[in-house]
């Protein structure tokens, strides 16, 4: 069986004044981080951003507002265009503040990509290799 799920969706980047941008994410599921999805974000060829999810996170975020530190998600819309909104809090600015972006994403996307992770790793089935990784730093020292 596949340990990895790979997925390239078309989002929407929330810029000011211009509304809506598309914009590439490439998900990524490895069962190996079975807590975690990478989400890089790229246009014209140029990574802007790049993340980690907690996976059980995203998966909440379809139904209901989590998150309360950098990421930030939420159900948008209603019937066929529902969306997952997602705020990514950034480095501070120079003169103050934060970066902050909004991504919208169409959620049945976003839905299919964790089904496709559930079927690598159950929900609840996530193991870490916590003794092989203390018995290899052990053994180096």
């Amino acid at each position: 069986m596949n340990s990895f799920v790979h997925k390239t969706l078309v989002v929407q980047l929330l810029a000011p004044g211009t509304g809506r941008c598309p914009v590439l994410v490439h998900l990524g599921y490895d069962a190996d981080d079975p807590f975690a999805v990478t989400a890089v974000f790229a246009h014209d060829g140029h990574v802007l951003a790049s993340w980690r999810l907690d996976r059980e996170m995203l998966s909440a975020g379809l139904s209901g507002p989590v998150g309360v530190g950098d990421v930030r998600l939420r159900p948008a819309g209603t019937g066929p265009w529902q969306e997952l909104r997602m705020e990514f809090l950034g480095d501070a600015r120079p003169g103050g503040g934060r970066h902050h972006a909004v991504v919208l994403v169409w959620a049945p996307a976003i839905a299919a990509f964790l089904l496709e992770t559930h079927q690598v790793v159950p929900p609840g089935q996530e193991r870490v290799p916590v003794d092989e990784l203390l018995a290899e730093i052990l053994s180096t020292g």
